[in-house]
């Protein structure tokens, strides 16, 4: 049975830094991508960032390029996301997803089928 258990979340202020990890337990890691999401109060569920498994390819939702970066340590079994110059609107909680698919290509993101975390909560004032 996979686990996905998410840490860093907290309170900022714009401009600020968090960085966010998620440690996954069961199951073989490192063949799987893994991904960020995001939910914001009253909206749906958005894509934030994606990893291969291999760690060597990588894609952003548009609103986070240039701000934030994903990174996994196929040992330690953990996903990171730093997020850098963060602005009001990026508060929401922020989710880990495992890929059910092992191998696979990074173009197709996790959809609802994926393993979650929790969730871990990310407020920016302003």
């Amino acid at each position: 049975q996979v686990q996905l258990v998410e840490s860093g979340g907290g309170m900022v202020q714009a401009g600020g830094s968090l960085r966010l990890s998620c440690v996954a337990s069961g199951g073989t890691f490192s063949i799987y991508n893994m991904a960020w999401f995001r939910q914001a109060p009253g909206k749906e569920r958005d894509f934030v960032a994606i990893i291969s498994w291999s760690g060597t390819s990588t894609d952003y939702a548009d609103s986070v390029k240039g701000r934030f970066t994903i990174s996994r340590d196929n040992v330690k079994n953990t996903v990171y996301l730093q997020m850098n110059s963060l602005k009001p609107e990026d508060t929401a909680v922020y989710y880990c997803a495992r890929d059910t698919r092992p191998l696979s290509s990074i173009a197709v993101r996790p959809g609802s089928n994926a393993n979650w975390g929790q969730g871990t909560q990310v407020t920016v004032s302003s």
